[in-house]
């Protein structure tokens, strides 16, 4: 009798277990349906998780683990291969897209998909020309951030520049007798090149000290964004707060040394310029367009260039044909000439296989964040205005039909490849595309080029885990020893 008692009550407890969990999965799905109930939506297949934190537990675990595909295949092997799912991350109902054609719609349909990146990102990063702008006067600015980052002529005089920190840095951190962390090494490079092209050696002591808050900042972007002591949305609030203090001083000086004549570096030029309509933008602007460009920028190439070098360490046969073309480009080279130009770099076809194939692999924005401002049908599924929409760039980046066999690290695969628009995004697409794109290659090229020739990296943890939060990176930011093998040329 008390054996049955105890069974019936623990079959009792469980029934009521798995109801309750039923019930209260099922809360955000019933709560969103009676939002929509006025109208009919035929919505993606999906589910919308737990009441409040949404899909973000199993977000955060897959990506901290280092296994962030696994967050979209788990969807695939769910609900099938639609290209298409509703979720709920960041505090938000959202649709993932996986698929390049919606991609190519979302991203270059402004009008019905606005920027809608998550609140903590919007806080930390705070640029008016990003996210308050409109649509005219954001073509305004983007023609205008184009013109000083595309232009040929602009990009060959910062060449010299890049050449020289690359050089000086690669020295420096090849004499250290013990390992380095190879990846703040890399920001470090990544984070003087642009400091240096936007606003030169002046005032370098104020410089010196900004370098932390960047990565500050970095970390906060799709943190929670709570304002409490502790948290990294707080964090990277305050880190912003210090770089504005930092870099207005210095942004208003500078107007009134053009004002006198006097101009050094791009950070003049872009005060001084304005677009054919005699737009220019405010001071506040500036700052907003400085602080955003160097987060985005030297994050993103330090990734990228510490990710070209553990695959290439990784592959030596790849390594060694990679090599090979650097050194052919310094043959031909004129006696006297004493800096790389864009000719040659033009030449480098493998390496700039090798920067794409890296950048498939390892980019650091794992989603392009859209949000519908209407209502709109996509594939027969409908997308709720107001409902924020991912473009899963990781996802496409990863799928075989794209990319055969796209766990391996192939330069090859871009021989003659065809990039159909919306299956490669590692700088978007459509009119948000980076318009610093350009010099973010040629960085990582001239890096490339130097290092081949000069240098080998030895992993200190070959079999290293690696989280992706909030970029891919091993978890020991890749310690590493950085040995010279010849002179530089």
């Amino acid at each position: 009798m008390d054996i049955q008692y105890w069974v019936w009550t623990y079959a009792l407890l469980l029934a009521t277990y798995f109801c309750m969990f039923n019930f209260v999965w099922r809360l955000n799905e019933w709560y969103y349906s009676i939002k929509l109930r006025k109208k009919q939506y035929t919505l993606p297949p999906g589910d919308l998780g737990w009441p409040f934190v949404g899909n973000m537990l199993a977000f955060i675990k897959h990506f901290k683990s280092g296994h962030p595909d696994l967050f979209i295949n788990n969807l695939v092997s769910k609900y099938g291969q639609n290209g298409i799912y509703k979720m709920h991350l960041f505090g938000n109902p959202s649709i993932i897209i996986c698929e390049a054609e919606m991609c190519k719609r979302v991203l270059t349909d402004d009008e019905t998909f606005k920027i809608g990146y998550p609140k903590s990102t919007v806080e930390v990063v705070r640029c008016k020309c990003i996210w308050s702008f409109s649509r005219k006067e954001h073509k305004k600015f983007r023609r205008l951030i184009s013109s000083l980052t595309i232009d040929r002529n602009i990009l060959e005089t910062y060449l010299s520049s890049i050449e020289d920190i690359v050089i000086n840095s690669l020295e420096e951190i090849s004499s250290m007798s013990q390992p380095v962390e190879f990846l703040k090494e890399m920001k470090n490079i990544s984070f003087n090149i642009i400091i240096d092209i936007f606003m030169g050696s002046y005032n370098q002591h104020i410089i010196a000290k900004i370098g932390d808050s960047f990565t500050e900042m970095h970390s906060a972007l799709f943190s929670l964004p709570v304002n409490l002591l502790g948290f990294a949305f707080r964090k990277g609030i305050k880190a912003r707060e210090k770089l504005v203090k930092l870099v207005k001083p210095i942004v208003e000086e500078r107007r009134m040394m053009i004002k006198h004549g006097e101009r050094k570096d791009l950070l003049d030029v872009f005060l001084d310029a304005k677009d054919e309509d005699g737009w220019k933008p405010e001071d506040e602007d500036i700052i907003d367009i400085l602080i955003g460009i160097v987060l985005a920028g030297h994050e993103s190439t330090a990734n990228s260039m510490m990710w070209s070098m553990i695959y290439l360490t990784q592959n030596p046969h790849i390594l060694e044909k990679a090599k090979e073309e650097q050194e052919e480009i310094m043959k031909t080279r004129l006696p006297n000439q004493k800096h790389l130009s864009l000719k040659d770099i033009k030449k480098m076809n493998y390496l700039s296989q090798i920067i794409n194939e890296t950048l498939r692999l390892k980019n650091s924005n794992f989603a392009i964040f859209r949000e519908a401002t209407i209502d709109v049908n996509i594939n027969g599924y409908t997308i709720p205005k107001g409902w924020k929409v991912l473009t899963w760039s990781r996802a496409i980046h990863m799928n075989p039909i794209y990319y055969p066999n796209p766990n391996e690290f192939n330069p090859s695969r871009w021989n003659d490849h065809n990039i159909k628009i919306g299956s490669f995004l590692p700088f978007g697409a459509g009119s948000r595309h980076c318009p610093g794109s350009d010099l973010a290659k040629i960085e990582i090229s001239i890096f490339l080029h130097y290092f081949l020739l000069n240098y080998k990296l030895e992993l200190v943890n070959p079999k290293c885990p690696i989280t992706s939060l909030p970029s891919p990176k091993p978890i020991d930011n890749c310690l590493a020893k950085v040995i010279k093998v010849s002179r530089i040329a």
